[in-house]
């Protein structure tokens, strides 16, 4: 029996972690945890090396200049499955399905392309409208996501499935607030601790950290010791220090910069209520990393932010551009006195999001679709290789 081989279109998995870099590491290690003799070629737009092994063999173009690694991209995986025919190629980045789609159209290779959120919604762009609506299935990252593209697109409803984000809940659980970060912001062990994690890029404000930077003018009359922690990085960093400065919050808001893996747990844990109000969100894993440390979470309500937290049973939903809003809720959360009880016992937020989002559902999942994929072996195994 011939062996299946995987054509996987990644932007990156190495070095930075984002929430479409964390969702393709999962789909590759569930691949090979159920098809560990399976031949896998990885394409990373951005990343520059990796440690190739038998079976996987990584086409990192990161060291390409930028122009060429969107055409490489495109072209290069053709090129490949001309003398390595794959038996499914899958896209984590809808901007990557081109590679997909000219591939079936001149081999016949089935692909797959995965729409987590902004990409996706409104979309145009002839050549990706093409990739989309000729993918054999389009995996939405939420609900939300997958309601937007049939409303928007040309597309069939059995060829959307929704297989959600997902997380470790071994590496984020609750723990008391880490003395060393204490230290590190000099700030007290009951002083109340508002956390965003987010990008801070020029095309990311509709984060809705400007709202919770407004919300802080009005929140630290009620709450004088409230002190704000913005975690990530970015081009809009000036800006946001501009803004601190003009609304005179210095003395109440620190920007961490960035924050390694190994750190986050910790940076939940220090928190009383994590906030990101965001109006862009496909689904938004860092919400799943804050409920698993079983925090209280102020979300918005226009976009997949809704997904990870029930429709508001695991979190506050607020519309994103209402500072009355934003501000109330913020004060009922840190004050602990808003209406729904379950936002304030952690444990609980930590199972119910180990429940629906957990990694065995991720998995459970994504081996069903496959199943329905017909490919060449069965291979199902309980262990396999990972990355």
């Amino acid at each position: 029996m011939m062996e299946n081989r995987f054509f996987l279109l990644f932007s990156n998995i190495f070095g930075f972690k984002g929430g479409i870099q964390v969702y393709s590491l999962h789909l590759l290690n569930t691949l090979q945890h159920f098809y560990p003799e399976a031949h896998y070629e990885i394409f990373l737009k951005y990343d520059r090396h990796a440690v190739q092994t038998p079976q996987t063999h990584y086409h990192c173009l990161g060291k390409k200049p930028r122009w060429l690694q969107s055409l490489l991209l495109a072209l290069y995986p053709l090129l490949r499955a001309i003398f390595h025919r794959p038996t499914l190629l899958i896209t984590t980045h809808l901007n990557y399905g081109i590679a997909g789609y000219l591939l079936k159209r001149l081999l016949g290779v089935p692909y797959w392309v995965v729409v987590h959120g902004l990409e996706g919604w409104d979309l145009t762009h002839p050549l990706r409208v093409k990739a989309l609506e000729q993918a054999d299935r389009v995996i939405a990252v939420s609900d939300y996501t997958k309601s937007r593209l049939l409303q928007e697109q040309n597309l069939n409803p059995q060829q959307v499935t929704v297989l959600p984000n997902t997380f470790d809940h071994h590496s984020f659980k609750p723990a008391p607030k880490p003395q060393y970060l204490l230290n590190r912001y000099n700030l007290t062990p009951d002083q109340p601790i508002l956390l965003t994690v987010t990008r801070l890029g020029r095309s990311a404000t509709y984060k809705g950290y400007d709202q919770i930077l407004h919300a802080l003018v009005t929140l630290r009359k009620q709450i004088p010791n409230l002190h704000y922690l913005l975690v990530g990085k970015g081009d809009d960093t000036p800006r946001i220090q501009a803004l601190i400065e003009q609304l005179h919050l210095q003395d109440c808001v620190t920007l961490t910069g960035f924050v390694p893996d190994e750190e986050l747990c910790n940076y939940y844990n220090l928190c009383d209520v994590f906030a990101l109000p965001s109006k862009g969100e496909g689904f938004g894993i860092v919400y799943l990393e804050a409920l698993a440390c079983g925090k209280p979470i102020l979300a918005g309500n226009q976009d997949g932010s809704v997904d990870p937290l029930l429709h508001g049973k695991l979190g506050c939903l607020v519309h994103p551009d209402d500072l009355n809003s934003i501000t109330h809720n913020l004060q009922q959360l840190l004050q602990r006195t808003h209406p729904n009880p379950i936002l304030f016992q952690p444990e609980a937020l930590r199972q119910a999001a180990i429940e629906h989002f957990g990694l065995p559902q991720f998995k459970n999942t994504l081996k069903t679709l496959i199943s329905k994929q017909r490919l060449k072996g069965r291979g199902e195994k309980t262990e396999g290789r990972r990355v």
